[in-house]
C-alpha cells in the first residue's frame, strides 16, 4: 500500500485546502467562526480521512473513510456556494474551486471503488 502522500487524490485535495485557506481570509471578520471556520474545516476533512482511511488495516475500513471524504467533498461544494451566493468569493474563483472540488470528486469515486473491488 502506498503512502498517502503518494496519492494524487489526497495532493489535490490538500491544495484545495491550502487554497480554501487563502480565500477565507479574506471573508468577514464576524465569519470567523461561522462560514470561513464550517468550509475551512470540510475542505481540511477530505485529505484528513484520506489520510488516515490508508492507514487502516482492512480495505472496507479504508473505503469507508473515503466515502466520508466524499461527504466532506460535498459540504465544501456547498459551502463554496454559499460563500458566492453571499458575495465573499468571486464567480470565477468560485468556478475554479468547483471544478477542481468536481476532478477530486471522480478520482475519490474511482480510488473507493478500486478499494471496495479488492474487497470482494
Amino acid at each position: 500500500m502506498q503512502h498517502f502522500t503518494e496519492l494524487k487524490v489526497w495532493q489535490r485535495s490538500h491544495a484545495l485546502v491550502l487554497d480554501v485557506y487563502r480565500l477565507t481570509s479574506n471573508f468577514p471578520a464576524d465569519e470567523r467562526f461561522g462560514l470561513t471556520s464550517q468550509l475551512r474545516r470540510a475542505a481540511a476533512s477530505v485529505p484528513t480521512n484520506i489520510a488516515e482511511g490508508a492507514k487502516r488495516t482492512g480495505r472496507q475500513d479504508y473505503a469507508r473513510f473515503l466515502n466520508i471524504a466524499q461527504g466532506s467533498l460535498s459540504e465544501t461544494e456547498y459551502l463554496v456556494f454559499l460563500s458566492r451566493d453571499l458575495g465573499y468569493m468571486a464567480p470565477d474563483r468560485t468556478m475554479e474551486l468547483l471544478s477542481e472540488v468536481s476532478e477530486i470528486a471522480g478520482m475519490l469515486h474511482a480510488l473507493r471503488k478500486k478499494v471496495e473491488g479488492a474487497i470482494a
